[in-house]
């Protein structure tokens, strides 16, 4: 049996891309689902999927940057499944722009999304990890790893930021038998990402990119190691060149 059978995960940003691919992977091995996504209709779809080979799933369709609806989740999933065992952030936002022209609304945008928002999901949902020696899975970018390209800024920093607070959240929280991984995916296929690709000009081909299956296997395989090993920092990048 899967070490991860009747576990509930909480994954954000599963309308599409990494997160419902990881909804997708966690599904044969018998993990209990709360989904969350701003579009209704691609959630449902991912949890349709999920459905369809037996799972059990759970959706709230909202923009958790907005504390009420975070709170109204928070309230939902635990009501529903008694707890959480994994929290899985895969919600994110990119704009660029020069520091010069961008917009500060961009800046506070991508701070909410990429920072605030798993900062404050985390938090209510520590009490119920800490009591289930839980998992916490931040998926990251490689911008929040290595030297940020021009005219990214905004989103460099607030990736820098996320890998911060999972490394101060890990000291905290070890101790009590909670693991927190840090993913920091390179490019990969995703309505994301043909976004990006616009708004740098340059053409979108997916076949050259990480796939969010690729991702999500090894969120799924770092999920499922034993007790005794955590892994902390995980970077996955293209092959294809």
């Amino acid at each position: 049996m899967s070490p991860l059978a009747n576990r509930v995960a909480f994954i954000t940003g599963a309308s599409s891309g990494i997160g419902a691919a990881v909804a997708t992977a966690l599904v044969p091995a018998g993990t209990r689902l709360f989904l969350s996504g701003r579009d209704e209709t691609r959630l449902q779809a991912t949890a349709d999927r999920c459905r369809s080979q037996s799972a059990q799933v759970e959706t709230h369709a909202t923009d958790l940057t907005v504390d009420e609806s975070l709170f109204k989740a928070v309230d939902h999933a635990l009501g529903r499944f008694g707890g959480v065992d994994m929290l899985i952030h895969c919600a994110g936002y990119f704009h660029m722009g020069p520091v010069e022209q961008a917009a500060v609304e961009e800046l506070d945008r991508q701070y909410r999304v990429n920072l605030r928002l798993p900062y404050l999901l985390t938090q209510r949902l520590l009490p119920s990890l800490r009591r289930r020696r839980g998992q916490i899975v931040l998926v990251n970018s490689t911008s929040g790893l290595l030297q940020v390209r021009g005219g990214a800024s905004a989103y460099g920093a607030t990736k820098h930021a996320l890998k911060a607070f999972a490394d101060s959240l890990r000291d905290e929280v070890n101790e009590a038998g909670v693991r927190v991984l840090s993913i920091f995916p390179g490019r990969t296929a995703s309505p994301m990402q043909q976004r990006v690709r616009q708004l740098e000009g340059l053409p979108y081909d997916p076949s050259r990119l990480l796939q969010p299956a690729d991702v999500a296997a090894n969120i799924v395989h770092a999920l499922c190691l034993p007790p005794t090993a955590e892994l902390t920092d995980l970077m996955v990048r293209p092959h294809l060149k």
